[in-house]
């Protein structure tokens, strides 16, 4: 029996489950998603303590902490050390943001794809490639060991991002995405922790929801990672790493400085924790920061794909990898992929070390600055932060509307934004903001035009 009456009680959440459901802790478990999925608790709702409601249900605590942690490896809890368990902001939010087909009728400006400049010239070295004496040696499988002069392209690239690193400590995955899947399968164990900005890379979130690892939103000051909240969670949150994306940060298109790189290094070393540095967008500034991993290069993961720099079809990614966890995810990557597609290896390799490459580089950064113009001239009543030459912007929004909300209207009138909902970690608060891409618009008419009905919402709701 319970100890104390809850009659007059006031409690977040008073589940009734039948004890006859065996284990019962599943059977907890389903009941706060289900309450979860039809509103009957919303995001940000702190749980009672875990001892009230095991008083109240006449049950186990240990019963009660595994209910949560099932519900907390989902993504759908969120607990902070002396503050309680709350339901996460982003437990409703679908970060899949990648559907299964463009969507009809709507302006694409979710999706942070480059322009499409580099295609043709991708395809004239493609045709070359193909008509070689030898090509049936690009549909085979790629072996590591015949890499070499690839691994010393992808040093070159590597470089031009603001890192130095040699030949020995590359590996190759079919895009950034099957890097961070690789890394955290390698690294981590169900139930780990890692640290990530309170707003993240989806792509990262559904991976570590995959496979169990939770993601621990570490406060930013001066939008980026503040070094003290870090040191924070390295003593109290049990945090194995983080994940940081240091140069136009997704989604809030920020930067971190030098100095707080330096100090984040520092702190990774001083608690031996893991970095996974996340370089998708370091080639697009004319002179890229020094990486994170320049100042712990034994600490830090360091991924750089090819997809928002050239083409999201060049599904390739090189990473620079310390020794110490070398074998694991070059072990990991095996198991997920066998190997990269030798072709588009080849293609990417002969294109970095081309005269091309700095060219394409430079071609896609003009496009990106001719289009941040035009958003600047249909957004300038509005906080729309973000570098010239970055591929999208994060829009603050008037008023009171949410981003989710705005997202759905949106919508509604044909554009496709994406919502902070969608990127928030944890018990953080979502921002009222959306992303905005600004390359994705297949010319620079429908960029203007999704602005124009972006614009025109926006006056709605100031």
């Amino acid at each position: 029996m319970p100890i104390n009456s809850f009659e007059n009680y006031p409690m977040s959440w008073k589940p009734s489950i039948d004890k006859t459901k065996k284990p019962i802790y599943q059977a907890l478990a389903g009941q706060l998603e289900q309450d979860i999925l039809n509103g009957v608790l919303l995001p940000g709702t702190k749980l009672p303590p875990q001892r009230e409601l095991a008083d109240y249900l006449d049950l186990n605590l240990s019963t009660i902490s595994k209910a949560f942690k099932v519900c907390e490896l989902k993504g759908l809890l969120s607990a902070t050390v002396g503050s309680g368990t709350f339901i996460s902001y982003d437990a409703l939010s679908n970060a899949y943001l990648l559907e299964d087909t463009k969507p009809k009728h709507l302006i694409e400006m979710g999706a942070t794809l480059p322009d499409n400049a580099s295609f043709e010239p991708l395809l004239l070295q493609l045709k070359s490639m193909l008509q070689e004496t030898d090509y049936e040696k690009w549909f085979g499988y790629g072996r590591a060991g015949e890499r070499l002069w690839q691994k010393d392209a992808a040093v070159k690239l590597i470089r031009r991002g603001g890192f130095e690193t040699t030949v020995d400590h590359i590996l190759f995955a079919n895009g950034g995405q099957n890097a961070i899947a690789a890394t955290l399968a390698s690294l981590c164990q169900p139930g780990d922790r890692i640290g990530v900005d309170e707003h993240t890379y989806p792509g990262l979130k559904t991976v570590a929801a995959m496979l169990r690892v939770q993601i621990v939103p570490i406060k930013s000051e001066n939008d980026q990672m503040s070094p003290t909240a870090f040191e924070y969670a390295c003593k109290n949150d049990n945090i194995k790493g983080i994940y940081l994306i240091p140069d136009y940060h997704n989604p809030t298109a920020s930067f971190m400085s030098v100095e707080n790189r330096k100090m984040i290094a520092a702190i990774a070393k001083k608690y031996n924790q893991f970095i996974i540095e996340d370089a998708s967008y370091h080639l697009l500034g004319e002179k890229p920061l020094p990486a994170v991993a320049s100042f712990a290069p034994e600490q830090v993961i360091y991924i750089a794909s090819l997809s928002k720099a050239l083409a999201p079809g060049l599904r390739l990614a090189y990473v620079a990898v310390p020794s110490q966890f070398k074998e694991p995810i070059s072990k990991a990557l095996y198991n997920l992929n066998i190997s990269v597609s030798p072709l588009l290896a080849e293609l990417t390799a002969r294109t970095i070390v081309s005269n091309q490459f700095e060219v394409l580089i430079q071609s896609h950064r003009e496009q990106a600055i001719r289009r941040n113009q035009i958003v600047n001239r249909y957004l300038a009543d509005y906080t729309c932060l973000g570098a010239e030459t970055g591929i999208f912007r994060w829009l603050l929004l008037p008023g009171k509307i949410t981003g989710a909300e705005f997202e759905r209207v949106a919508a509604q009138h044909g554009v496709q934004v994406y919502a902070a909902e969608r990127f928030v970690v944890g018990n953080s608060s979502p921002e009222r903001a959306v992303r905005v891409s600004v390359c994705a618009p297949e010319t620079l008419g429908e960029l203007e035009q999704g602005l124009r009905i972006l614009q025109r919402l926006l006056n709605d709701h100031t």
